[in-house]
């Protein structure tokens, strides 16, 4: 049975909608996907969603891509112009995609329609040619915070829990951390559109938790005690303000005895997925293929 189709299921006190991406020939294995959008933005429709849905589904991974119910839009200003040599969303689609949205919610709300969709997919994988013990969890951006923040409570709870977290490009900890030498080079060529700032990424997280209250890790995972969480495939922009926390949280992982893989894909600017054949799209592609399908 192969296809797309929605289903609404209720989270943090809201209805929110996953869309099915189910494999023609299953491999056994299952994503619970998220896409991205500074916690404020984003669509099914767009290409971070609905592209990874489509490849990973036609190479035999079944794919729950989740409509998590999105933050207010207080932080809109702080994020400036776009950048319009970029093939991503003009201000005018971001603001048509907002007025669409619906109702909005901060934290934690997202996070747990995340853990939502993760306990309907482990209890439905059967249906759908999958193992409950063969789901995955992961997201790009914001969705990629959202999926750890998840992981989070998922491994707290001590039932199921995902058996791999895939993070593209992601940003992990409350705030921006500074680029290390190298790296501070590699960004002074990337429009500042493109790039995260101390302020506007200050402005986006207070938009999401308010307050800056996380003891537990659920916003933002980065910084807390990572033990206990699975597997981890950390894909990095290379030309991306927000690659520092990729890599911290590696090495977070890695001194809590977390296995994980880090790529870093060369010259790749933050949000690459929504930019369709794009070489570094198309190896990362590759990458959550084998990774989510490996037993």
């Amino acid at each position: 049975m192969s296809g797309t189709h929605d289903i609404t299921l209720s989270g943090g006190g809201h209805d929110f909608r996953v869309r099915l991406y189910s494999a023609g020939k299953p491999s056994g294995a299952l994503l619970v996907w998220l896409h991205g959008g500074a916690f404020m933005f984003g669509t099914l429709e767009m290409p971070e969603a609905d592209q990874v849905g489509r490849r990973l589904s036609a190479a035999g991974t079944t794919v729950v891509s989740v409509d998590y119910t999105l933050a207010p839009l207080d932080a809109l200003k702080a994020l400036g112009p776009p950048d319009p040599d970029a093939d991503l969303p003009s201000a005018e689609q971001l603001r048509a995609e907002a007025e669409a949205a619906g109702p909005r919610a901060r934290f934690p709300v997202a996070g747990l329609q995340v853990v939502a969709a993760f306990d309907w997919a482990v209890e439905n994988a059967r249906t759908y040619g999958a193992d409950p013990g063969r789901v995955a969890l992961g997201g790009a951006s914001a969705g990629a915070n959202l999926s750890a923040g998840a992981a989070m409570r998922l491994r707290d709870r001590a039932t199921t829990a995902p058996r791999l977290l895939a993070l593209v490009y992601p940003s992990l900890h409350d705030g921006i951390l500074p680029p290390n030498a190298e790296t501070a080079e590699l960004l002074r060529d990337v429009p500042p559109a493109r790039l995260f700032t101390p302020e506007s990424r200050a402005a986006i997280n207070r938009n999401y938790l308010p307050d800056g209250d996380d003891p537990h890790g659920y916003a933002f995972a980065g910084g807390h005690d990572l033990a206990g969480l699975p597997e981890v495939l950390i894909v990095n922009a290379e030309l991306d303000s927000l690659r520092p926390s990729g890599e911290a949280f590696a090495a977070e992982l890695a001194a809590a005895s977390v296995d994980v893989r880090v790529v870093r894909e060369p010259g790749a600017m933050h949000g690459y997925l929504n930019e369709i054949g794009h070489p570094a799209a198309e190896h990362t592609l590759m990458l959550l293929d084998a990774a989510v399908a490996a037993r």
